[in-house]
């Protein structure tokens, strides 16, 4: 789950599911805790242009049996296939809201904070306290993978809930700048480990045909925190003290996801490779529909028999075919608040278009319309303009910029990250990808008034709308469209793919 801002793009941006390290008998889990009366809605996957035999054998056998035609799912009524899994996705989605929540928090209170600790004036203290957030997530995010894979999805989310909730208490009740610093990393680590884990857990638990459209809920997640903490900070300007509150109130979403997990299912995908079948199978029924059992189990087990065990990946295999293409992939207050509320509107159009139109399409026209709002804010500081005008512009360009970000780039990429990677890999690579977003939106933070000194506004600008259009170009060229298949039929075609005499 990616969040746009007007000098950078936090993300975030999210989990893999992997055999566990435990060898005792796990206990059983309750699988059907959330359960809604559907008729299950089921379509056939686009086939791979090469697939491995295995693969093709496969479809073979499934090709004729797999489901409504048009018209007859036109003839089943109101399609409501997406809402088992709903639940499950909202509750963890939770944790961008949490995320959202700590980018705006700072937004406005950092002043009275820096004049009631004791650093008011120190503008690098000022920085401090608002990076070192973006350290610990740095830090969160390289090590998310590998607890995933050991301890399971929901398991991580709780204990995730422990830096998050102290960080949040240690920062409303800090009365110095190092106790401060300490409640700031402490949830930067823990949002670093959930803006990995969200996204794979969506990728993991949502049906094939929805994943799309229930993975954007991260960006809405995300859009929520920020204009609610943006929201409750208006009062902070009046209100030297508020600021207290604020974090104190942060430290609400940390319980209810604690909670709530306990109530989720595990990833499938996890419980199969750690063994739990008739768990595994529960989970499936209860969320995809029994018809999808045998189908979904055949697949999840040719791809662990083809992977191995991801317990022992190592990062080495990043750099290898295929994991290494997917590795590269990774004002006032009420002017704030209406930025926002333009991302959110951005992520709630992303939520319909994400399945319709397909992620490649989203994201290549997400960087163009990137691009050329930035060319209508160089164009607003450079050219001779009508001073209200040139100032109206510069606003419509940030806005158009916001919107643009938050229907393609914020979504698709932290949904189609775990989309191409193995199963073997997703935890390491998703790891990775977070972490070279954490250190370039710290590198960006830390250069920027330096290179606006340096080279001026206009350039600069012109410089992300130049990043934009590569991007535009590397999505069209390198970005493989996942629309309507499998997380294993994906992972099978890349594989094929990669392999020599299919290239």
């Amino acid at each position: 789950m990616r969040v746009a801002t007007v000098l950078h793009h936090p993300v975030r941006p999210v989990p893999s599911y992997r055999s566990t390290l435990f060898t005792p008998s796990p206990p059983k889990m309750k699988t059907l805790r959330f359960s809604f009366s559907h008729r299950s809605t089921k379509f056939k996957v686009l086939a791979a242009k090469k697939q491995l035999p295995e693969l093709r054998s496969w479809k073979q056998k499934q090709d004729g049996e797999n489901l409504l035609s048009r018209d007859q799912k036109a003839e089943a009524g109101f399609d409501l296939g997406w809402l088992p899994a709903f639940p499950h996705v909202l509750i963890a989605s939770m944790s961008n809201f949490l995320f959202g929540y700590h980018i705006g928090v700072m937004n406005g209170p950092i002043v009275s904070i820096a004049k009631e600790l004791g650093f008011e004036g120190n503008p690098i203290l000022e920085g401090l306290v608002v990076s070192i957030f973006i350290a610990g997530a740095f830090v969160g995010s390289i090590s998310s993978g590998s607890l995933a894979d050991k301890l399971g999805c929901r398991r991580t989310f709780q204990i995730d809930t422990i830096p998050l909730i102290l960080g949040a208490i240690i920062s409303a009740q800090a009365h110095s700048l190092d106790e401060m610093l300490w409640g700031r990393f402490l949830v930067g680590l823990g949002i670093g480990v959930n803006t990995v884990l969200v996204p794979i857990y969506i990728s993991e638990v949502a049906p094939t045909k929805y994943r799309g459209s229930l993975g954007t809920l991260c960006q809405v997640g995300t859009c929520l925190g920020i204009i609610t903490s943006l929201f409750l900070g208006i009062p902070a300007e009046d209100d030297p003290h508020w600021w207290r509150t604020m974090l104190y109130i942060a430290s609400l979403p940390g319980f209810i996801l604690a909670l709530g997990m306990q109530f989720t299912v595990e990833s499938p995908r996890w419980l199969c490779k750690g063994g739990m079948l008739n768990d595994a199978k529960a989970v499936i029924a209860n969320l995809w529909g029994e018809s999808e059992i045998n189908k979904a189990i055949e697949e999840f087990q040719l791809v662990i028999k083809k992977d191995g065990s991801d317990l022992d990946s190592q990062w080495s295999e990043l750099l290898e075919e295929p994991h290494s293409r997917v590795a590269l992939i990774g004002d006032g207050a009420l002017a704030s608040l209406l930025v926002g509320v333009t991302n959110f509107a951005g992520a709630l159009c992303a939520s319909y278009l994400m399945d319709k139109e397909g992620r490649q399409k989203l994201l290549i026209g997400s960087y163009l319309g990137m691009a050329i709002s930035m060319l209508l804010v160089v164009g607003a500081i450079s050219l001779p303009l009508d001073e209200d005008f040139s100032h109206n512009l510069s606003i419509l360009g940030t806005l158009f910029y916001i919107f643009m970000f938050a229907i393609g780039a914020g979504p698709v990429t932290g949904l189609v990250i775990p989309e191409i990677s193995s199963n073997r890999t997703r935890g390491k690579i998703m790891g990775f990808s977070f972490s070279v977003h954490w250190v370039c939106n710290f590198l960006v933070g830390l250069f920027f008034l330096d290179l606006v000194e340096t080279f001026g506004v206009a350039p600069v600008y012109a410089g992300f709308g130049g990043v934009s259009l590569l991007s535009a170009l590397f999505a069209y060229y390198f970005i493989v469209e996942t629309k309507g298949r499998s997380l294993e039929e994906i992972e099978m075609s890349l594989n094929a793919n990669s392999t020599p005499g299919n290239k």
